[in-house]
């Protein structure tokens, strides 16, 4: 009997052998499949890399924070648009025909394209200001179409605290300049807002429009004969592209300024309020991942900022020769000395 279950023994175990090594026979090339699986992520850039190249650092650390590594699992085909809203049409052509798994784009411009486009392939947009008051989706819960991300700023009064800001930095101010690009998609809520801001406070505002690097030009040129006396700097790709030439006038001329993005403040810019761009490209990456995982965007809610950044660059306040008062310095998030 001790023989016979011994033989018995050794044939269950090489019964038993033989079914596993069957079951990861089978189960083996799945597991290989899943593990060669590369995502492709197209994003397009609303400037330049020189300029806001750390906004896809900060997309692509969110996404490393998610598991994703570069060249394993997941792989990037970048396109900048210098600051050119008339280039995303064609951007967007290009990583369809790569069919990327997903495009990430940042800005409105970028995502009105994107809009109007009609693609199918799935859209994440980054620092949207006010996705919703230009018809990019249908409510904030549940976008509807084929676009969903993270949005800047939601709601009134937003953009008059940068007239706000200001004056209290230099309460004997009575007049600014206000640089505007007047086919930013919120071109005229920031006109309006500033403008009621202005009035409250008995601030005078001129406004020098710009649409492309040339107009950027004459604008300066027309605000430097006006000799102005503290100067506004309001959202557009185009003025990201072009920050260290605004931020040198500003310097040059020793005015006080206001920036919509730390950015500038970052590159010897006064001072600057706002959303935080680098946090809403870093969220981005979460609605990427969840894209990636087969979700659709129609049903991914729309993030609103919870926090916007004031910051003071001490540096720049010493070069023109500003104080800044105590009580307009206790209210920074963050100061550059």
């Amino acid at each position: 009997m001790s023989v016979v279950s011994g033989r018995w023994s050794v044939v269950s175990q090489a019964v038993c052998l033989a079914l596993c090594a069957t079951l990861l026979t089978f189960s083996s090339p799945a597991k290989g499949q899943q593990s060669k699986r590369i995502f492709r992520v197209g994003v397009i850039g609303a400037s330049s890399s020189l300029t806001v190249g750390h906004y896809l650092e900060a997309l692509r650390q969110g996404l490393s924070d998610l598991g994703y590594i570069e060249g394993k699992n997941i792989t990037f085909e970048t396109r900048w648009a210098e600051g050119a809203a008339e280039r995303f049409p064609e951007l967007l052509a290009e990583l369809t025909k790569l069919k990327v798994d997903v495009i990430v784009v940042g800005g409105a411009a970028g995502a009105l394209a994107a809009k109007r486009a009609g693609i199918t392939t799935p859209v994440v947009f980054a620092a949207v200001t006010d996705p919703l008051g230009y018809g990019l989706i249908q409510s904030l819960a549940r976008p509807g179409g084929n676009l969903t991300g993270t949005a800047l700023a939601i709601g009134e009064g937003f953009s008059g605290k940068w007239v706000e800001l200001l004056k209290e930095t230099v309460p004997q101010i009575v007049g600014m300049c206000v640089l505007r690009n007047p086919t930013h998609p919120l071109a005229d809520v920031f006109l309006r807002e500033m403008q009621a801001a202005g009035r409250q406070l008995g601030v005078k505002l001129d406004f020098f429009e710009a649409r492309d690097a040339g107009e950027l030009a004459i604008a300066l040129s027309r605000m430097e004969k006006q000799r102005p006396r503290a100067l506004n700097v309001t959202p557009s790709p185009l003025f990201s592209s072009q920050q260290r030439r605004i931020v040198g006038f500003a310097a040059q001329h020793r005015l006080p300024s206001m920036f919509f993005a730390k950015e500038f403040v970052d590159n010897g810019g006064l001072m600057s309020y706002g959303p935080s761009f680098t946090e809403s490209y870093r969220r981005a990456a979460i609605y990427v991942d969840k894209v990636l995982k087969g979700a659709k965007p129609a049903e991914l809610p729309v993030e609103q900022p919870i926090k916007f950044e004031f910051v003071i660059n001490l540096k720049a306040a010493k070069q023109i020769g500003l104080t800044i008062p105590p009580n307009v310095l206790a209210r920074a998030d963050r100061v550059i000395r």
